[in-house]
């Protein structure tokens, strides 16, 4: 972990949004722009994905290069996300929180089923919020271009085996990460819906988007 607060202040931002429990967000970032993403009440999860704007079906985040060049499954201050082409998208600059999981993927209708119980099918999930978030949209992007995405404020340790492990959130009330645009970039959130995971602490609160200029 690599605990850094940020000198921002809200009062100062270009735009604050709060995203409900449960619900997907569709955001332009512009290159140099800062986003902190705010766990306003603890242990929620931030299922997020990311995109060249200029060429967002060609291009978009990448964990397996993400995570091989930084040499370290974990993300924190000064970690880099990097695209599929291998560039810099967005630099993580201040974190409070300490724990980000890359690894774990988003929740499904099939993993709900696998993880939890068969009738869990039907439940909301992250997977589907991404999807609604997209065809709602006019990027021209789909089911094709759902990827491994990152999901902020998760604990999702690596066993000595090499596997994972779904644990209690380590986030809490307040709690943020904050980045920097390396590039122009198209943000999508699944504010995860979570009710089944202890990552989450079986509830589902809001998030709140704040970007700086």
């Amino acid at each position: 972990m690599n605990l850094v607060e940020s000198p921002l202040d809200p009062c100062d931002a270009l735009s604050r949004v709060t995203v409900p429990a449960g619900e997907p967000w569709l955001g332009e970032l512009r290159r140099g722009q800062t986003l902190r993403i705010v766990d306003l009440e603890g242990n929620q999860a931030a299922d997020t994905l990311f995109y060249n704007l200029d060429n967002p079906r060609g291009e978009r985040y990448s964990a397996v290069d993400t995570v091989r060049e930084q040499g370290n499954a974990y993300l924190s201050t000064g970690s880099c996300l990097r695209s599929t082409a291998g560039r810099p998208m967005l630099t993580i600059t201040a974190d409070t929180c300490g724990r980000h999981d890359t690894l774990g993927g988003a929740c499904a209708a099939e993993s709900n089923q696998v993880r939890y119980a068969l009738d869990k099918k039907p439940m909301h999930n992250c997977r589907d919020n991404f999807l609604i978030a997209l065809a709602e949209s006019d990027y021209g992007l789909g089911k094709r271009d759902i990827g491994p995405n990152i999901n902020f404020f998760m604990n999702v340790p690596l066993t000595p085996e090499g596997g994972l492990s779904f644990q209690d959130g380590l986030s809490g009330p307040g709690k943020y990460v904050e980045m920097r645009a390396e590039m122009d970039v198209l943000v999508l959130l699944s504010n995860c819906p979570q009710l089944n995971n202890p990552c989450s602490d079986y509830n589902p609160t809001p998030l709140e988007m704040i970007v700086w200029k």
